[in-house]
């Protein structure tokens, strides 16, 4: 079943599709009369719409029913990265979606390598943008995430964050293993008691995190915590964080 999403609040029965929705249902997947595809609004509720009419500009389709789905993670994670060479933005935010991340932030760390053109940031986040949407369709999630770009670290706004947690090496190295099951656990009571939880997490690039980011996390209240034994690439830890959450919160 096909899922687009749509800037609405409220549909009425019958529905005049979208340019974009359009192109896609009926050029690129060719959807006819009687096809059906999930709709979802703004307020992530979902509907199953059937295609009553195909013109050469123009598709309607109607309303079939609402549908019930609970596919997000029941905690709202952020996960904040710095660059990383090539295309490990893309690969972080699909993958980061089709797992359940709530947001990404990316940011220049102090060890960066690539560094983003400023005038060429607002292209880059619209095209991250464009990759959670098409993640968020393809995983059926009901909420789209948000992309953003911070010109370091301590530009992040921390105090809306209920947790702050930075994937450490360092502390994978000295064998730490405590700090991520004791957020789950947390997390988990958290979910149990129906309450609501932001969660930050910060990972480095390829050259790691520097001196002056460590002191500044340590400052507000990070929990440095390793991921195992190994060393992961840049664009693997997220996804083991993600997948961590996920096998903890919701099939634990």
């Amino acid at each position: 079943m096909q899922r687009y999403f749509i800037d609405k609040s409220k549909i009425t029965n019958e529905l005049i599709l979208p340019t974009d929705i359009y192109h896609h249902a009926i050029r690129v997947m060719r959807m006819h009369v009687g096809s059906y595809f999930e709709l979802v609004l703004e307020t992530q509720k979902i509907a199953l719409m059937r295609i009553t009419q195909v013109k050469k500009d123009e598709a309607k389709a109607e309303l079939i029913k609402w549908v019930e789905a609970n596919v997000e993670l029941p905690a709202s994670v952020t996960i904040a990265c710095a660059l990383s060479k090539g295309e490990k933005a893309e690969w972080i935010v699909q993958k980061g979606t089709e797992l359940g991340a709530n947001e990404f932030i990316f940011f220049a760390g102090e060890f960066s390598v690539t560094k983003w053109d400023s005038k060429k940031v607002t292209k880059k986040v619209d095209r991250l943008a464009k990759v959670a949407l098409n993640a968020a369709q393809q995983s059926h999630r009901t909420k789209i995430p948000n992309v953003h770009y911070c010109s370091s670290l301590d530009a992040i706004e921390l105090p809306r964050f209920d947790y702050r947690l930075v994937a450490y090496e360092e502390s994978a190295k000295e064998g730490e293993k405590s700090n991520l099951f004791k957020l789950t656990t947390s997390l988990k009571k958290q979910v149990e008691a129906s309450l609501s939880s932001e969660i930050l997490a910060v990972f480095g690039p390829e050259g790691g995190i520097s001196a002056r980011e460590v002191a500044y996390m340590n400052e507000n209240a990070f929990v440095f915590a390793g991921l195992g034994p190994r060393i992961m690439r840049a664009e693997t830890a997220p996804l083991y964080l993600l997948s961590a959450l996920s096998f903890a919160l919701e099939l634990g």
